[in-house]
């Protein structure tokens, strides 16, 4: 067997990179999973791009050289959403895990800073699933800067800053951020996320000529019905490293978390929720609780409490009908 990389996912097929210890070279075989992981794949994403995987080489075809995935490596992290499925995959599970992408050393948020005005719920939504997908390096990058008063965007992004995450600030139309951005990237896999309009495809091309366009071909997504389909790939950088587009933000329903554990992946909520009178207080209305004496003191933005009674409320929701 041959160890590789899944760079590639579509239509239950799997692009494998394998590279040659020897020579450095890469070759690329278009796989599919043994039956016993196809089982397995009913109720998750066994294998996702990120995965490290383990294959057996068959024949050639038209189509170039061919595989079969008989192993998954142990995942270090997961970025992943849940979604509603219907028909075979899902074999009648309400809800089953989505693997955006596995093993990404970072994950990338592009907001702008107008144009069109930052979405904080959207943010905290995506940093909430980002820290219980156990990436190492969330990091929020602020682009048109150029467009905004540097007063209001350090009255949004500040306390992202003052909580520990990186934030970094751009403009694509200027050039400014640009080769900090580019030296994050550099060797790393990265999951490269935000909204519609924020000047994703912009940044990328400043990275790199032609980068942008390359990435919005391959992340092609839509939504039919209760049925997701996207076609995911990590597209190599020249630099080294690999990046991956992440749509659909709007509609990252955060997946394997129970409504009780939700202040655990709020960097600024989880320090207070031991002052609280009440062990399964749910900071929302309860006498004592320390979560909202730090809102009414200032001490914690009330943006970023909105978004946890928000999200919150989903889950309850969620769990109120499975």
């Amino acid at each position: 067997m041959r160890p590789g990389l899944i760079i590639k996912e579509q239509s239950g097929f799997f692009w494998v990179e394998v590279t040659d210890e020897t020579t450095g070279e890469s070759a690329v075989y278009r796989c599919r999973l043994r039956g016993r992981l196809l089982e397995e794949a009913s109720a998750s994403d066994v294998a996702a791009i990120g995965d490290r995987v383990q294959i057996s080489l068959l024949e050639y075809d038209e189509e170039g050289p061919k595989g079969m995935i008989e192993a998954v490596e142990p995942r270090a992290s997961a970025l992943s959403r849940a979604v509603r499925t219907e028909g075979n995959r899902g074999a009648g599970e309400a809800l089953r895990e989505h693997v955006l992408i596995a093993n990404a050393d970072q994950a990338i948020i592009v907001f702008a800073a107008a144009q069109p005005s930052p979405s904080l719920l959207m943010l905290d939504r995506f940093l909430a699933a980002g820290e219980k997908s156990g990436i190492d390096d969330l990091v929020i990058v602020v682009n048109k800067i150029d467009l905004e008063d540097p007063g209001n965007i350090e009255a949004r992004f500040g306390a992202y800053r003052r909580m520990g995450y990186q934030v970094l600030y751009t403009s694509a139309a200027m050039g400014t951020g640009v080769d900090a951005l580019r030296a994050l990237l550099h060797g790393k896999i990265s999951a490269f996320a935000g909204p519609s309009g924020v000047g994703k495809t912009s940044l990328l091309n400043q990275i790199q000529p032609g980068l942008g366009r390359t990435v919005k071909a391959v992340s092609q997504y839509h939504q039919e019905g209760m049925h997701t389909t996207r076609d995911s790939a990590l597209v190599r950088l020249d630099d080294g490293g690999y990046i991956a587009d992440m749509p659909g933000v709007r509609n990252l329903m955060l997946y394997d978390v129970e409504p009780e554990e939700l202040d655990g992946y709020f960097r600024d909520i989880s320090p207070l929720v031991r002052q609280c009178r009440f062990n399964n207080c749910s900071h929302h209305n309860e006498p004592a609780c320390a979560v909202i004496a730090a809102v009414r003191d200032g001490a914690l933005a009330a943006t970023r409490y909105k978004s946890y009674l928000k999200l919150r409320s989903e889950l309850e929701a969620l769990y109120a009908i499975y």
